[in-house]
């Protein structure tokens, strides 16, 4: 495997949640936070209004499968001072051969302990054997399933691993027919009523907070300084005019 590493760079404006499938990664930032993620914890980071940080694969890991999710901030919070998160005791429960761990967000009357600002959910099913699952779904929510390994039927739709199925606003119930050894992911969340913009690792709402952002991190204001002894990533330049549109999926 080719090494993992992701030198110090900055955020704004979002919150990354990071949670493995398999393997670990080693965390640090500019609140002095040092933490391991392993599979089936979960890291929580609330950039605000700026928070640096660096990625590293961890001691002695050899695989790494996982997914990192951004997650934009309301505007009521996105310039809220940056902090960081890890939670290992995350609601789990079992439906038959299929465990179910909601890393993220609320569904069916259990809540993660994970400090989010919108309405949203992110569950892990793993299949022992193979099962067919309905799961209750917020018809006011945006959906989709990823298939991390093995395979799943959705209605009349395969989705085999390594692939994504978005579920139409409006979905109340789905069945997932999960084959033997499946492990899967269901997230979801309210629709924005305007998109944010998004540029490299910034989230914003108007192109002069990211340009302001973009000086700011080259001129080592702002956003800290990581004590890991790693490589500094320069942001791109930034001639572009971006513009939000109506609505973000």
């Amino acid at each position: 495997m080719q090494a993992f590493d992701v030198g110090v760079h900055p955020h704004i404006g979002l919150q990354t949640a990071t949670w493995l499938f398999d393997g670990a990664l080693s965390h640090r930032d500019s609140l002095g936070s040092v933490q391991p993620v392993r599979a089936g914890e979960l890291n929580l980071m609330t950039a605000g209004q700026g928070i640096a940080h660096s990625e590293h694969l961890g001691t002695d890991c050899t695989r790494l499968h996982g997914l990192q999710f951004w997650i934009a901030l309301p505007d009521a919070v996105r310039d809220v001072a940056p902090r960081f998160e890890h939670h290992a005791d995350l609601p789990r429960w079992r439906e038959g051969a299929v465990s179910l761990c909601l890393f993220i967000g609320e569904f069916a009357g259990r809540r993660s302990p994970a400090q989010v600002h919108t309405a949203l959910l992110g569950i892990e099913l793993q299949a022992s054997a193979a099962q067919a699952l309905d799961l209750p779904l917020d018809p006011g929510f945006e959906h989709a399933l990823y298939v991390a390994s093995g395979h799943v039927r959705c209605g009349d739709i395969d989705v085999p691993a390594m692939c994504l199925l978005t579920l139409p606003v409006g979905t109340a119930m789905v069945r997932l027919e999960l084959a033997a050894g499946t492990c899967a992911v269901m997230i979801g969340g309210a629709p924005f009523d305007q998109a944010p913009l998004m540029w490299w690792n910034f989230v914003a709402r108007h192109n002069h907070e990211i340009a302001a952002a973009r000086e700011d991190w080259h001129a080592r204001r702002r956003f800290g300084d990581v004590a890991d002894g790693g490589a500094r990533i320069a942001a791109p330049p930034f001639d572009l005019h971006l513009r939000a549109g109506a609505r973000s999926r």
